[in-house]
């Protein structure tokens, strides 16, 4: 009887192991993990026993200070540093890397490696934030909310790439590379568009540091060097200068991203030769090294030595910039994105005049119709629009086995905006009115685009088929 109950708890953690392994690389688990710490966050920001612990722990100084009694030594290092800037301004650096990352293998080998496969997503990618962007500034021209034009022109791609995994096959797979190409084209234009408007007063001595410490690094990099630690050090001292210097300090996971070598440092011939000299040595290594006539517990000594070696060389044959966007995707998806969900979802409702996206003023104007609109009117028209001239001008083709009507489903999907539009929020505006009013419309309006574009494509593949 406790022989039965072994094997079934056996295969009942066998079977919870594969569920876990499937949900982690389930392209829509970033999505459904997103969620839930948002509702989590807004939970926690307006329930009466968890509402002040929430701000009061986002509010937390976490700068460290060394200070001596006799004032000689006052130092402190980062200054003003709360548990939400670290968030914003620390965490979101390694969000801000694996972007850059990700962005720089679509541009050498990816979907905007050439100009054919480029051309439709950049341009469809342009048109989606230039109309939202108008969107929003038709509403707020003029008002102190004009700053926040940036917001509706971003896309998130951990939703939108989920909901299309969700639907399966109503969407033919060119779409889901249009839209994940398109996303990622759609990144570096808020990557621009951040670093251009919404930086603060630079300071120009900290810049030209920082420039010459990436000349450094690409310097390195031509010359060959391989080695990890020579590009994740200086990345720790350009994301310091940039923290100081006015430019966003995430900007410095992008710019260093870009600098990482994605040439592996041992070629497929080195690999080859070493791998069968590594496996031979291996399979001759001695089993008894205390020499009792017994033979070790497999791996001894020797053999872990050669194993290691191995696992350095395969490890060494593959490029590093794949190496760490590999190593990092599961953190950010599963831990950086969740937390920075949790530090900037949570809005304090004192009003319900919050969820009124159609209340105006014509000194302060209305985010909430900005925001909204930009999202649910302003992108997926950019992105048809766009497309559509592409197309028709001859500029660009038509994904294969697409519709008009689907790739306008599709780009519904475009307006959910979310983490990069919590990002530019937090950066446009300094009022904490504003700000709220701008993440509950972000909220709103990502939600509503989801629903019209999951709605869309189901009825028109059930039209198609």
């Amino acid at each position: 009887m406790r022989l039965f109950s072994m094997h079934s708890w056996l295969k009942t953690r066998y079977r919870m192991s594969l569920y876990r392994q499937s949900f982690v690389e389930a392209p829509w688990a970033g999505g459904v993990v997103l969620l839930g710490c948002v509702v989590i966050a807004m939970l926690l920001a307006n329930l009466p026993a968890t509402k002040l612990y929430y701000h009061n722990l986002l509010e937390t100084d976490l700068s460290l200070m060394i200070h001596s009694p006799s004032g000689l030594i006052d130092w402190v290092f980062p200054r003003d540093m709360t548990v939400e800037k670290f968030i914003n301004d620390g965490l979101m650096v390694v969000f801000f890397f694996t972007v850059g990352l990700e962005i720089k293998r679509e541009v050498v080998c990816g979907q905007l490696s050439s100009v054919r496969k480029a051309i439709l997503p950049v341009l469809a990618a342009a048109g989606g934030m230039i109309a939202p962007a108008l969107v929003f500034t038709l509403f707020n021209h003029g008002t102190l909310a004009a700053n926040g034009w940036g917001i509706p022109t971003a896309t998130d791609i951990a939703f939108a790439v989920g909901i299309l995994s969700m639907l399966g096959d109503r969407v033919p797979v060119s779409l889901k590379i249009f839209l994940t190409a398109l996303a990622i084209a759609d990144d570096l234009g808020a990557i621009l568009v951040i670093a251009l408007f919404y930086g603060g007063q630079l300071q120009f001595g900290l810049i030209l540091i920082a420039l010459a410490v990436m000349a450094l690094v690409y310097v390195m990099n031509r010359m060959g060097e391989k080695r990890m630690f020579f590009y994740l050090v200086p990345a720790v001292a350009v994301w310091g200068l940039f923290y100081y210097s006015g430019i966003h300090s995430t900007l410095s996971g992008v710019a260093m991203a870009m600098l990482i070598p994605m040439d592996a440092r041992y070629s497929h011939e080195y690999l080859s030769q070493k791998m069968q000299t590594l496996k031979e040595c291996l399979a001759g290594a001695n089993p008894d090294l205390d020499g009792d006539g017994i033979p070790d517990e497999f791996p001894n000594e020797e053999q872990r030595c050669y194993l290691r070696e191995m696992s350095r060389t395969t490890s060494g044959s593959v490029g590093m910039s794949y190496r760490l966007e590999h190593a990092l995707t599961p953190y950010v998806t599963f831990l950086i994105m969740p937390i920075f969900a949790l530090a900037n979802a949570g809005v304090e409702i004192t009003s319900a005049e919050y969820f009124n996206i159609f209340h105006f003023s014509p000194e302060i104007g209305s985010v909430g119709m900005g925001v909204f609109f930009g999202l649910l009117v302003g992108k997926p028209l950019g992105i048809f629009l766009a497309s559509w001239i592409a197309v028709k001008s001859r500029l660009a083709v038509m994904p294969e086995g697409a519709s008009w009507k689907m790739l306008l489903a599709v780009a519904c999907l475009g307006g959910i905006g979310f983490t990069m539009s919590l990002f530019v929020d937090s950066l446009a505006f300094t009022d904490a009115d504003l700000i709220d009013r701008g993440k509950i419309a972000i909220l709103m309006g990502s939600t509503a685009a989801a629903i019209a574009g999951s709605l869309l494509i189901l009825l028109f593949s059930k039209k198609a088929r």
